[in-house]
């Protein structure tokens, strides 16, 4: 992770060492999207919006996993391809589609995403077993692959370098708030008419949140089409594997959404269960708990502000350590309270992580963002099989354990940046000869 920083710091990459400068803004920087500035409300409320209808469809599923399982017969973890297909589906087709709004628009691709996605939801419903249901959550989570890496490349393109972070925050924010509507709608809709009048209703959530994002998303005005080359691609690609510091955010993306894939496959089977019994609707309802990463992700600018960036993540990674901590209980409470923390710290996390991506990448944006997006959602994909299959073996402790595994391998690449970059500080000439 680069160097502590208030915002105004801009991060470079040389030979695999991090270093800071704090040049001038240039004249195309001044030209650019700031808070309160004209085009900037409807940037922040269109890809708010697509933020909306990505996390409600990809996770659509997520809060019906009990439902299913006793509708289709399956156990949990046969349920649960149900949402890694998705997150699986947009971890493999990320890459080559971000590539494509190299060539055709970050506006052109986002649009496009979100309008077949929309209407694949509105066929979902009527999957006629869990086969069918997991291919087209597949065709769905690979149809929305083209807007979360399009979308960190138009506001690194379009937005002021020092309002980048706030900016990316309110599209994860936007992330959180769908998460949280999908899954209560889905839950109070099924309890009522099944679940698959649940996802019929995140359809049409969709659909509208397709349409809002289309009326109000500003025309690019910072973007320069490129050839799209698969050599080139390959080349960008190696490259931005190759340096340690997005291989280090790529990893901790990952690391943290193994934690909430896991964490948000299996909770309703465990509130359902003894001792809760809670009904589908309200084990729904649980997930009012994503107003809290709508606030810590739209606050994350701030936070890294004031601790810096690897600072920033160590909090968040010790808040959801604290949640997991605090799940482990039969206090309904107690739960609640560790399903808060838990949410808080990786939205968190998850806005540093993606923002030092869109940061550090100086040429390849949508690329750099892809591939973080592939890591993260490949997280996700693991991170819900797992545990799924660790609370089919050992009930919610082992989920827990493998959510505690994750965050502490992702504060141990965290330790290590902090103390290479000490090292960087101390003898930058050494670093450089290594």
């Amino acid at each position: 992770m680069p160097p502590a920083d208030t915002g105004a710091s801009v991060v470079t990459v040389r030979s695999g060492a991090t270093a800071l400068s704090s040049p001038a803004p240039s004249s195309a920087d001044d030209n650019k999207l700031v808070p309160g500035g004209p085009g900037y409300r409807r940037t922040s409320l269109a890809l708010f919006a697509a933020g909306v209808a990505t996390f409600a469809l990809l996770y659509s599923t997520q809060a019906l996993l009990p439902a299913i399982s006793d509708d289709l017969g399956v156990t949990p973890d046969q349920a649960s391809w149900t949402v890694s297909a998705a997150t699986g589906g947009l971890a493999v087709a990320v890459v080559p589609l971000s590539a494509l709004s190299e060539r055709y628009g970050r506006r052109a691709m986002m649009t496009a995403s979100l309008c077949v996605a929309a209407l694949v939801a509105l066929l979902v419903p009527f999957a006629p077993d869990l086969g069918w249901l997991v291919a087209l959550r597949a065709v769905q989570g690979a149809a929305l692959a083209g807007l979360p890496a399009s979308a960190m490349a138009y506001l690194a393109e379009e937005v002021r370098a020092k309002a980048l972070v706030g900016a990316i925050g309110l599209f994860v924010a936007g992330n959180s708030l769908g998460g949280m509507s999908g899954r209560i709608l889905a839950g109070w809709v099924a309890q009522a008419w099944g679940w698959r009048a649940g996802l019929g209703a995140v359809g049409i959530l969709a659909v509208v949140c397709a349409v809002a994002f289309r009326l109000l998303i500003p025309k690019a005005r910072h973007f320069t089409p490129a050839t799209v080359s698969p050599r080139a691609l390959a080349r960008t690609v190696g490259g931005h594997l190759s340096d340690p510091l997005l291989r280090r955010l790529y990893a901790i993306g990952a690391l943290f959404m193994t934690v909430f894939g896991a964490v948000y496959t299996v909770i309703g089977y465990r509130l359902a269960a003894e001792p809760f019994n809670l009904p589908q609707g309200v084990v729904g309802s649980i997930f009012l708990v994503y107003l809290v990463g709508t606030v810590s992700s739209a606050a994350a600018g701030k936070l890294v502000g004031r601790l810096g960036r690897r600072g920033a993540l160590y909090l968040a990674m010790g808040t959801t350590t604290l949640g997991l901590l605090l799940s482990l209980t039969d206090s309904l409470t107690a739960v609640l309270l560790g399903l808060v923390l838990i949410t808080a710290g990786f939205f968190a996390g998850h806005a540093v992580a993606s923002s030092s991506v869109s940061r550090t990448a100086k040429t390849g944006r949508a690329q750099a963002s892809a591939l973080y997006q592939t890591a993260y959602y490949l997280g996700s994909s693991v991170g819900g099989t797992l545990g799924a299959l660790a609370f089919r073996s050992a009930g919610w402790d082992g989920t827990v354990v493998l959510g505690f595994l994750a965050m502490l391998a992702a504060a141990s690449i965290t330790l290590y940046a902090t103390r290479r970059a000490l090292v960087e500080r101390r003898s930058p000439a050494a670093v450089a000869r290594r």
